[in-house]
């Protein structure tokens, strides 16, 4: 290989290296949640956030800002890696123990929810970057009480859904089958979406009813609430300068081999300004080491030849 070849490969090499190195600064991503039966997060958030309708949503608003669902899509961990349990305490599912999102752990009976029967249902999650993994949806248990926090001994340890999900989500959405089991009241379906291609995962609470009578600290049949309604399509496109998340890098993109193990969403490249920036900063310090490394050489080489 000639000196010139050599040095190029040296500082392309370099420029490569310092750009992961910066790039695995990011912050996390978001990457979806249930919509049917809709989320907490979700339901406040097709609400309106700068105008919210229901008591509960304005109280989040109040409590925490606007900005937790703008970022609708983001209740996860990064290193979840399958310990849901040791990470998250009771009483802080909804939220996945994040401080941001803590209002959707508030253990009240006026959440929007969606009105459901047992049997066969058919569950959409809404994906703004799928990726290869487990979903599965616990429901609580009979008997359980909305006016406590939500804690895991709550949920019955059956699902009533698990399907495996990949990189191809129709329409953005994952669309799979359940069967909902006798129940009465308000519940909480919850959902666990882990990732089989890097340790994140990411969660969600849907609040539903299925009439009947109600049990003690139930809230009144659905019918006397506003049913919940999901996020539409144009409304999160004209909300997108809104959101603080990033879409894409992280193991999701189409074109990425299957199954392979990526950096974590804490640890990949965002679409924020700062991603360019640290690119371009990495290629010029390339580009300066290898001219660096041409002039060394040439040097060697004038001094070899005298």
């Amino acid at each position: 290989m000639s000196i010139k070849r050599n040095a190029l490969s040296v500082g392309v090499i370099g420029a490569a290296s310092l750009a992961v190195a910066l790039t695995t600064a990011g912050t996390a991503s978001a990457h979806g949640t249930m919509t049917n039966p809709v989320s907490r997060v979700a339901a406040c958030y097709a609400e309106g956030p700068e105008h919210p309708v229901s008591q509960v949503c304005k109280d989040l608003v109040a409590a925490s800002g606007t900005q937790p669902l703008y970022d609708w899509n983001e209740v996860n961990i990064a290193n979840a890696n399958g310990n849901h349990q040791a990470l998250i305490p009771d009483g802080r599912l909804c939220s996945a123990n994040r401080d941001k999102y803590a209002a959707l752990d508030w253990p009240r009976t006026d959440w929007p929810a969606t009105a459901v029967k047992p049997g066969a249902f058919s569950f959409q999650f809404r994906t703004t970057a799928p990726h290869v993994g487990t979903q599965t949806v616990y429901i609580t248990k009979a008997g359980f009480n909305p006016t406590q926090p939500l804690k895991w001994s709550d949920l019955d340890p059956t699902p009533v859904a698990q399907v495996q999900v990949d990189r191809n989500a129709t329409n953005g959405f994952y669309n799979y089958s359940g069967t909902l089991p006798q129940r009465t009241g308000r519940q909480i379906l919850y959902t666990v979406w882990q990732r089989s291609d890097s340790p994140e995962a990411f969660y969600s609470c849907s609040d539903v009813d299925f009439g009947g009578t109600p049990g003690t600290g139930t809230a009144p049949a659905v019918s006397a609430l506003a049913a919940p309604a999901a996020p539409s399509d144009a409304q999160i496109a004209a909300d997108s300068s809104k959101s603080t998340v990033a879409h894409h890098g992280h193991g999701g993109d189409p074109g990425a081999p299957a199954g392979q193990i990526v950096p974590t969403a804490s640890a990949a490249v965002g679409t924020s300004a700062t991603g360019p920036l640290l690119l371009a900063g990495a290629g010029a310090i390339g580009v300066g080491w290898a001219a660096m490394v041409l002039r060394r050489r040439r040097i060697e080489a004038v001094r070899r030849d005298a």
